[in-house]
């Protein structure tokens, strides 16, 4: 009977000088960042997540061709309404990539409005883009898709009333349509 008694002393040591070892390998914390200056921002590194060396999956079949690089030419006016109330005009001349007439007006139900005019800007891009630019900030972009012309807007809240400019949206005309 003393002999079971003895050997608990032993594996309670034994279980005790193992669990002592182990945790001895364990990695301590990490000591705290010290925080960064004022100035300096901390930036995620980029994520590995996409491969863009491969076409994306709902793109394999298709046959898209990139935009052609040449000169912008269309001239036309044009007017639009969608069933919302959401309308405008638009007139427009580019020859050669040079905007010789632009003025386009918008109107957002119960939003306001967005009005433009080519005086107020500045041309700054004729390829692969045309681009004008109020000394505000206001840009506006122009090029040519197929048969479409798109006319985009970027930073134009001077030019709308209201909350015009957070509901104003790339008018995109057809040749076959406006011009």
């Amino acid at each position: 009977m003393g002999l079971p008694a003895r050997r608990l002393p032993y594996r309670a040591l034994a279980c005790g000088l193992a669990a002592a070892i182990l945790a001895g390998c364990a990695t301590p914390p990490p000591p705290p960042a010290e925080p960064l200056p004022d100035n300096v921002v901390e930036v995620a590194p980029p994520a590995d997540k996409y491969d863009f060396s491969r076409p994306l999956k709902h793109l394999n079949g298709r046959n898209l061709k990139p935009i052609p690089t040449r000169p912008l030419n269309v001239a036309g006016s044009c007017a639009f309404r969608d069933p919302t109330g959401y309308r405008g005009n638009i007139q427009l001349q580019v020859k050669e990539a040079k905007v010789q007439r632009f003025a386009a007006k918008v109107d957002v139900p119960k939003k306001g409005s967005c009005q433009f005019d080519l005086k107020h800007f500045q041309q700054v891009e004729t390829l692969p883009q045309v681009r004008l630019a109020a000394a505000d900030g206001c840009s506006v972009r122009m090029w040519e898709q197929d048969k479409k012309v798109t006319v985009a807007f970027n930073g134009c809240q001077a030019q709308c009333s209201g909350e015009a400019v957070d509901y104003l949206w790339p008018i995109q005309l057809e040749r076959r349509s406006c011009f």
